[in-house]
């Protein structure tokens, strides 16, 4: 844009005063906008002769020469025509239809003349008319006008045929804003949706940019919410050509009122430029000021301040209309006369800047009012009053003007002496700067625009990545940040709780239930839960429990999420019998929390979980948490301080119930199920010489965050020297995909006292290692052993032949009486309601021959337990069909006493003194193999609540 410094010389005083006054009009206009005059000069002597009116017009020429070149809007105009009024109108057209000078160089986007167009349309569609009537304005009639306007399309000009493919090229070059925009939303809808998709999208949009360029070049939409339409409607110049159809007639909101006013102002204009051009005075001089009202509204609008465009901070200089001769014969004096009138008439400043320089014979003053109109002959009789007013009305366009005052307000005539013609200035040369583009330009321009807005999409694809990356549900727009993805790539889990349909922890497990639940996978008991919630009304009141607990596996096995899927079975259970119980107005919705395998991300969960209660009210706790990790604690306490209770399922740890008033826990802990193994083992220790044992456990740190298996080492060790058993060194072994027990049996085996009891503190995952080296290893083989251990062996079944070593007696915990529960019909319910999850009529029945509850479906327990923890939370949450808060479920958990419960009665109630009177249900489990398959014998055992205490007498090994 930058066309370098202009240097001139000022050939007299004359030029220098007129250029300083000209140019600190045109730089001052960015900082304070002054008020713009139509400048007139001319000789003062008014006999001057031909080369002082040169001397002036060489002033008008200095001026353009300074300005041409720096970005200045200029248009010069040399008046002609066979007479003044259509010479003044041609350079009024002139000015709206043809290019300013240096348009490439300016400021902004060249200055656009709507209001000017429409009118140019209307004049148009009259010449038609009054050509096809052989000039006989009396047959113009509104229709013909309005035809013809439609044929035209309201454009003066016929656009050009557009065809499909260029519309289609012109929308989406790569250099055009919406050509970029486009190539940037397909890029972001490749990342977002799958490749047919993408292609159906850009070919809809392909065609959709094609027609929107097509229509747009060939007939302007939505014609009466244009700009320019608007003010044709509104404007009261023409009020007087439509009373009886009012300016307030146009609205935004009434297209068939606005295009009335329209109609019959176009047809009222079209009728007086018809009469203009037929020689009636009054109708050109309104045509002319009309024309000039367009114009300068038009650059009003083009200089409009607070614009989408920030047109008004690009624009910093005005436009500059330069007359190098006006005189009355070529319309210079009669153009100044009329942007003075419109401008007199409407009291609004444009930014309109006229310098005109006047031969010295000519007079500078009005345009004189129109002679009487061509035949019209005054009345012999004064006309009545309708007539009167008629008449008033017609004449209000043009009566408006000030053609009869004694000043021309908006001319700022400078006469200039003969001296000051002729007489050189002390300094000539003259300097103007190339105006530069403001900061508006570079920061709202289609550039910068387009910039952003690929920029923005461009970067809405990258964080789309991230997004997905990061959430298991992150599109671009309804990405849910309750579940996170943990892990590599390879070991990803989708970790948190799942708010949104997308997010399914169990999508595409095949996992299956045990036993009479063959056939019912984990997908399915997720889908099962999501369905329960679906059907709660929008009405209907409700609470929430979450369950949490480990959902996936990273390494892919959909074993390791067994777990989990008998947990979650026991949730879905007791929401099915709440939800469908017909007297609870309180219903039950379920939210799934993944921890991770084995529960390694429970600290990810238990944060996503405080998040989703934060929104959610109905959130009222916490189900499951079910393994001890060295997580454990700060998880609880997070809960704790969220204010959430939670009441766990299988987690046996000592500590937590003690250290963490919003923990409610329905395991028998670790010093309880000792406590209960004691028993037995003081019993063997006493049928032994000198009783020996060995703890063996896991070692700390594996990876794996276990906190289980170290409080068992310490339980476990505590009870064999209270049971009489004289203790060797611990021993440990390590974790590298799978218990590594060779080296450990060895020493223990090989050992100079081979232990007659072990406590193996280790996980069920374990045990098939450790039976395999006691039957194997030197030492253990042929003698006889006892082996303790925790609760976790529930969850096998020992139905591998290898389970149990032959030579080994094995004693465990089971944190679920299920022979001692007051409930038995609970069993054939529950399996009626999972049954009723296939489609198809496969019915798998429960075990024959022995009691439901020894069905693999609710052998280990785990599906009663989390069944016994939802209950619990949901009875404390709905006290008396009444939702509480989880404030209100905690205070109320430590009430909580449910009977007829499949393991007992669950309750709440103040820690007991002793380690023997817990609330807690336990069995002892003896396992053998004397003959080719396990054999499972239940030694002793309490139902869940106020129970007598267990004695020797009861656990008889």
């Amino acid at each position: 844009m930058r066309q370098g410094n202009w240097r001139g010389g000022a050939g007299n005083e004359a030029a220098l005063a007129v250029f300083r006054l000209l140019q600190q009009l045109i730089d001052r206009y960015r900082r304070n906008r002054p008020v713009m005059p139509l400048v007139v000069i001319k000789a003062e002597d008014a006999g001057a002769g031909r080369e002082i009116d040169e001397q002036v017009e060489a002033i008008v020429r200095l001026v353009h020469k300074a300005n041409e070149r720096r970005g200045v809007p200029v248009q010069r105009l040399e008046g002609g025509g066979a007479t003044p009024y259509e010479a003044a109108l041609d350079m009024v057209r002139t000015l709206a239809e043809k290019p300013w000078e240096s348009p490439g160089t300016t400021q902004y986007k060249p200055l656009a003349f709507p209001r000017s167009r429409l009118l140019g349309a209307i004049e148009q569609a009259t010449a038609t008319v009054v050509g096809q009537s052989d000039g006989n304005t009396g047959e113009i009639g509104e229709e013909l006008i309005l035809e013809q306007l439609r044929r035209l399309r309201w454009r003066a000009d016929r656009p050009r045929r557009g065809t499909w493919g260029a519309s289609l090229r012109n929308s989406v070059r790569p250099e055009t804003f919406v050509g970029a925009l486009f190539i940037a939303l397909l890029s972001v809808l490749l990342g977002e949706i799958d490749w047919f998709l993408t292609v159906l999208v850009a070919s809809l949009a392909l065609v959709g940019l094609a027609v929107v360029g097509l229509v747009g070049r060939s007939a302007p939409p939505l014609l009466w919410l244009r700009r320019a339409s608007r003010w044709f409607a509104t404007t009261s110049s023409l009020a007087a050509s439509s009373t009886g159809y009012p300016s307030d007639g146009w609205s935004r909101l009434s297209p068939r009122g606005s295009w009335d006013v329209i109609r019959v102002r176009a047809a009222a204009v079209a009728k007086r430029v018809a009469h203009a051009g037929a020689g009636d005075g009054h109708a050109r001089q309104f045509h002319l000021e009309l024309r000039v009202q367009a114009l300068l509204e038009d650059l009003r609008d083009n200089y409009r301040p607070r614009a989408a465009d920030w047109r008004r901070a690009k624009r910093t200089r005005p436009p500059v209309v330069l007359l190098h001769r006006a005189t009355q014969d070529n319309g210079g004096i009669l153009l100044i006369n009329a942007i003075n009138n419109v401008r007199s008439r409407r009291s609004e400043v444009d930014p309109l800047l006229l310098l005109a320089a006047l031969p010295a014979a000519e007079v500078m003053r009005h345009t004189p009012p129109p002679p009487q109109r061509p035949g019209a002959v005054r009345p012999a009789a004064p006309p009545g009053a309708q007539e009167q007013y008629d008449r008033w009305a017609d004449e209000l366009s043009l009566g408006q003007s000030p053609v009869a005052a004694a000043m021309l307000a908006w001319v700022l005539q400078l006469p200039l002496t003969t001296q000051e013609l002729t007489t050189a200035p002390a300094r000539t040369e003259l300097v103007t700067h190339p105006v530069p583009r403001t900061w508006a330009w570079w920061v709202m321009s289609r550039t910068s625009i387009a910039l952003v807005v690929v920029g923005s999409l461009l970067g809405a694809f990258l964080w789309a990545g991230h997004w997905r990356d990061t959430y298991c549900h992150g599109p671009l727009t309804d990405r849910s940040t309750d579940a996170i993805w943990a892990g590599r790539d390879g070991d990803r889990e989708c970790v948190g709780v799942a708010t949104v349909p997308e997010v399914r922890f169990a999508r595409g497990n095949g996992l299956e239930l045990l036993g009479g639940g063959e056939g019912i996978t984990f997908d399915r008991i997720e889908q099962a839960i999501r369905e329960e919630n679906a059907d709660i009304a929008p009405g209907d009141a409700y609470v929430t429990v979450v369950y949490a607990g480990p959902l996936t596996s990273t390494g892919r096995d959909p074993e390791a999420t067994r777990k989990g899927l008998e947990e979650l079975t026991g949730v879905y259970l007791h929401q099915q019998a709440v939800n469908k119980t017909v007297n609870r107005s309180v219903k039950l919705r379920v939210l799934t929390a993944n921890t991770g395998q084995d529960m390694l991300r429970q600290l990810t969960a238990v944060r996503k979980i405080i998040e989703v209660a934060r929104r959610d009210p109905t959130v009222v706790g916490v189900v499951g948490l079910g393994r001890n990790t060295d997580e454990s604690d700060d998880a609880a306490a997070l809960l704790r301080a969220a204010g959430l209770p939670l009441v766990n399922t299988t987690n046996s740890s000592s500590d937590l119930p003690r250290d963490f008033p919003n923990y409610f826990g329905l395991a028998a802990t670790d010093e309880e199920q000792t406590y209960a193994l004691g028993l037995v083992a003081r019993q063997i220790a006493r049928k032994l010489e000198r009783p020996h044992a060995i703890v063996l456990s896991r070692k700390d740190r594996n990876g794996d965050l276990d906190r289980y298996t170290a409080e068992q080492r310490d339980a476990g060790r505590a009870m064999l020297r209270a049971s009489g058993f004289a203790l060797g060194p611990d021993v440990d072994f390590d974790l590298a995909g799978g218990a590594s027990l060779n080296a450990p049996l060895t020493g223990i085996c090989q050992a100079e006292r081979v232990p007659d009891a072990l406590y193996f503190a280790g996980r069920v995952e374990d045990v098939r290692a450790l039976m395999r080296g006691l039957s194997e290893t030197t030492g253990c083989w042929n003698r006889a052993l006892t082996v303790f251990t925790g609760d976790d062996l529930t969850k096998d079944t020992f139905s591998d032949s290898a389970s149990i070593a032959t030579n080994v007696t094995l004693y465990h915990s089971s944190l679920a009486p299920l022979d001692r529960g007051t409930n038995p019909g609970f069993y054939a319910d529950a399996h009626r309601t999972l049954r009723a999850l296939l489609d198809d009529e496969k019915v798998t029945a429960l075990a024959a021959g022995r009691p439901a509850y020894e069905d693999e479906l609710f052998s280990s327990g785990q599906t009663v337990i989390a069944y016994s923890a939802t209950a619990a939370l949901y009875d404390a949450a709905a006290r008396g069909d009444v939702r509480r808060s989880a404030a209100e479920t905690w205070a109320t958990l430590h009430t909580v006493e449910l009977n007829n419960m499949p393991t007992g009665t669950i309750a709440f109630g103040p820690a007991k003194s002793s380690v023997s009177g817990h609330l807690h249900g336990l069995n002892i489990v003896k396992v053998v193999r004397p003959g080719p398959s396990a054999e499972r014998t239940v030694v002793c055992g309490k139902p869940a609540g106020v129970a007598p205490p267990l004695t020797a007498k009861d656990c008889k090994p």
